[in-house]
């Protein structure tokens, strides 16, 4: 049985910040329903022991390391992919962190850092990725927002500032972008167990907060994300354009 809405076959994703978690897992995901997968990060040697488990499963993958937070990196890594492996018809901007502090002692290097790579990263990777996609009349780009594109929590304002950028630039390119071909939208994740939330997830206290906070009452799994992917990738999402998809157990819906 075919489900045309949902099938990649023959399309080709990069996924930025996919040497583990949640990039890992949509690059998993995108590649069970036929795409050809290219994982992205700084650490070539996490990117290869991610190729290996992908390529071990019989899935068509590669690894291009390139810095997503420096502009000249981005340009001659998406030229590379573009040259050598083929047209990107879908991207994923994932990279991304993290940094908590009470926001009186935030220190400023972490303040830039969080700006760079949650903001400029989507903006640089987006930006040579759509100049590609343009001429070529298609593609589909996915912004990594969060449940912290709508709400704040103690110690972490600028992540929170970084996120609501993210969701806003998704309106931004796809107003800029639509007439081109070109479908932007994002994908907010709640609280999910990934090795960027072990802390939380290790802290009784919150993990217990947690499943009072969210109607669903239990973290999320990461491979939880990949629905929400495949429809934004494919058919289905045609005309589904600078949204962002919350996918948090119903945490920004609830008091």
């Amino acid at each position: 049985m075919s489900f045309p809405l949902f099938d990649l076959t023959g399309k080709t994703a990069l996924i930025t910040g996919s040497s583990q978690g949640i990039g890992l897992a949509l690059a998993r995901g995108l590649a069970e329903h036929g795409a050809t997968v290219i994982l992205n990060g700084r650490d070539e040697a996490k990117l290869a022991d991610a190729q290996k488990q992908l390529s071990a499963d019989g899935f068509a993958v590669h690894a291009v390391a390139f810095d997503a937070t420096d502009q000249a990196s981005v340009a001659a890594g998406i030229d590379r992919i573009e040259a050598e492996i083929g047209a990107i018809d879908i991207l994923i901007n994932n990279a991304g962190m993290q940094y908590r502090s009470p926001l009186e002692d935030f220190p400023a290097d972490k303040w830039q850092q969080l700006l760079t790579t949650n903001i400029s990263s989507v903006f640089y990777v987006g930006q040579a990725v759509a100049r590609h996609m343009i001429t070529r009349g298609h593609g589909k780009i996915i912004n990594i927002a969060s449940v912290q594109s709508e709400l704040a929590r103690p110690g972490i304002a600028p992540y929170t500032a970084t996120k609501g950028a993210v969701k806003n630039l998704t309106k931004g390119m796809s107003t800029d972008w639509a007439r081109h071909g070109l479908q932007v939208n994002a994908i907010a994740p709640g609280y999910f167990k990934t090795p960027l939330n072990q802390a939380l997830v290790d802290n009784p206290e919150f993990s217990a907060w947690l499943e009072k906070r969210t109607p669903a009452a239990r973290w999320g799994n990461v491979d939880e994300l990949v629905g929400a992917a495949v429809f934004l990738s494919g058919k289905g999402s045609s005309f589904v354009n600078g949204h962002t998809l919350y996918v948090d157990g119903g945490i920004t819906i609830s008091l």
